[in-house]
């Protein structure tokens, strides 16, 4: 092979330390100009493919055999290569930006990285002025960013979905041959991920762009995709089968109430939320809707003692709730519990998933170090994971892998309310179904409440109520969940 060839992977294996194969002489070919999606079910080992192709497998996988090639030629350096011809978005955007950099500096970084290899010519020919402030301004309009009034925020300032678009356009900013994308879309609302598309379906058809999406989104794949393929089945054990039935809401007194708060961002600004009165009563689903920005993960990290309150007042099963963390008894703590958008921020990357869910049952429940063992193991089980992933640390499972983890820990705390953001945001279609079937038994049997932020229609419709956050407030949700309907992809 020889000339433009793009990228070429041929009879890729990877396994774990155990020598558990993870992915099995995988071969494709993308040519210039040309989109590749890679679908499977959480599991499979989409990421672990992106990660082998740029030569960053995490610490406990291993390419054990196959090649891969750059317009026919083998890549010897990937670190060089990919800071010459890669632009990456991860699943964890939120993670992956510095904390310590804006979004107009965290774009600007990957666009002078690009250009130190690029070479001076390619740097000034770039446009705007010489430091590349044209580009970035304009990449972040394009992905549905207003650089005058988000672009000096921090990571922990943004959205979900605000910090998954500045993290787009920083792969995007300096035009990279090959384009890397791993659920580009999770945390978009529609609106929002119409500019993505179009962004990405750009380089469709110009004869020099490369790019491989991992995705679990149906419409992504028909929008974007020239070639599909698919990986499978994961490794993850099925879910005992239940029907999906809207549980029985348990009658009695709400087991959260909130009254007149309100909720700035950033700290001293311009309030997201103002005047938020809420309910939800034991075994009582509520899904929150509403566009990137608009406050919605930001309450469940007030309401989880994350983040200020700037006042109002609220209860849990009927005994007062401090808005600080810090202040909270012991019970309190227990009563509610977040599962936010990056499971990676939940879970320290030290310590093995088996340390990290037998910590909250040691230290909040009290239980003895064998039973908190037991007891990790039999949480894996009621997500759908195997034991043997006990063994394993953060950085070497799945995005939906992580994701089940860090629901489990929330759960290992038998808490009485859920606070769930995005929790199906990267789980393909059969597992996300089985993690609602889940939630619903416990919400049957068990009386936990739940309230969802959600961009998923599935899990807008088995809710009790749907809320939407609109113009700083709190709006019972009246239109038809259609309008906000994305498909996702099915599971082999």
């Amino acid at each position: 092979m020889s000339g433009r060839d793009g990228l070429t992977v041929r009879e890729l294996t990877v396994t774990d330390r155990a020598g558990t194969v993870i992915v099995d002489r995988l071969s494709l070919r993308i040519a210039p100009g040309e989109v590749l999606a890679l679908v499977g079910p959480s599991g499979a080992g989409k990421t672990t493919v992106l990660r082998a192709v740029l030569g960053a497998l995490p610490p406990g996988l291993r390419q054990v055999s196959g090649r891969i090639e750059w317009h026919g030629t083998p890549v010897r350096s990937p670190r060089r290569w990919r800071r010459r011809t890669v632009g990456f978005l991860g699943q964890d955007p939120a993670s992956a930006l510095h904390p310590l950099l804006s979004a107009r500096a965290a774009v600007r970084e990957a666009l002078t990285g690009s250009a130190r290899y690029a070479g001076a010519a390619e740097w000034e020919a770039l446009p705007g002025s010489a430091s590349g402030a044209g580009a970035v301004e304009r990449v972040l309009a394009e992905v549905g960013l207003d650089p005058a009034i988000l672009g000096h925020r921090r990571p922990h300032q943004l959205s979900g979905g605000q910090a998954q678009r500045v993290a787009l356009a920083r792969a995007l900013v300096a035009d990279p041959e090959l384009l890397v994308l791993d659920e580009p879309t999770s945390a978009l609302d529609p609106a929002a991920l119409a500019l993505a598309l179009a962004r990405v379906r750009r380089r469709r058809g110009d004869g020099r762009s490369v790019t491989l999406v991992v995705t679990h989104d149906l419409g992504v794949v028909r929008e974007l995709a020239d070639h599909v393929v698919r990986l499978g089945p994961g490794e993850g054990t099925d879910l005992a089968p239940r029907t999906a039935i809207r549980p029985t809401v348990i009658a009695g007194e709400p087991v959260l109430e909130v009254r007149g708060m309100t909720v700035a961002q950033p700290p001293g600004g311009t309030p997201l939320l103002s005047d938020v009165h809420l309910e939800i009563r034991a075994g009582e689903a509520v899904a929150l809707l509403g566009p990137s920005g608009s406050g919605k993960s930001t309450l469940l990290r007030a309401l989880a003692g994350l983040h200020p309150a700037e006042q109002g007042q609220a209860t849990v099963a009927g005994r007062p709730l401090p808005w600080p963390v810090t202040e909270r008894s012991p019970a309190a703590v227990l009563a509610l519990a977040l599962v936010g958008q990056n499971p990676l921020d939940a879970l320290n990357p030290a310590r093995t998933v088996g340390a990290a869910l037998a910590r909250p049952l040691r230290t909040l429940r009290g239980l003895p170090r064998r039973t908190a063992r037991a007891q990790a193991l039999r949480l894996l089980a009621t997500v759908g994971l195997p034991e043997d992933l006990a063994h394993r640390y953060p950085a070497a499972l799945s995005g939906g892998q992580r994701q089940r983890v860090a629901l489990a820990r929330a759960l290992a705390g038998e808490p009485a309310v859920l606070l769930a953001d995005e929790i199906t945001a990267a789980l393909d279609t059969r597992t996300a179904a089985q993690v609602l079937d889940l939630i619903d038994t416990l919400r049957r049997e068990d009386g936990l409440a739940v309230l969802a932020v959600t961009h998923d229609p599935a899990v807008a419709a088995r809710a009790d109520r749907v809320l939407r956050t609109e113009d700083g407030r709190l709006h019972p949700h009246s239109r038809s969940l259609d309008d906000d309907r994305r498909p996702a992809l099915d599971a082999p």
